[in-house]
């Protein structure tokens, strides 16, 4: 048995103009995607407390777990949590607009 293609009849939405503004929306959100993500990177590395792979494995040097965050430390804080949540969001509409 044979398939049968039907061409389905041309509609006005799809035309070559509004492919080219998805594409380049896409790419767009891609690059944006890239740059929050090597932004975080950047700033997750820079929290670095353990010195090593000690305190992974619970051999951590520092006896004092709770204690404030002041100064520079908070900054480099709240902004990572900012680009988490903007590369978070760029994750989002990336996948929402490739729907």
């Amino acid at each position: 048995m044979a398939l049968a293609i039907i061409p389905l009849p041309h509609s006005s939405v799809y035309t070559p103009r509004t492919t080219i503004q998805f594409n380049a929306m896409e790419k767009i959100l891609t690059v944006v995607q890239v740059v929050f993500a090597v932004g975080l990177i950047g700033l997750i590395l820079l929290q670095n407390k353990g010195g090593g792979l000690s305190g992974v494995f619970g051999g951590s040097e520092v006896s004092n777990v709770y204690r404030t965050k002041r100064g520079m430390e908070k900054n480099l804080f709240l902004l990572t949590i900012i680009f988490t949540i903007l590369f978070l969001g760029a994750s989002l509409a990336n996948i929402l607009l490739r729907a």
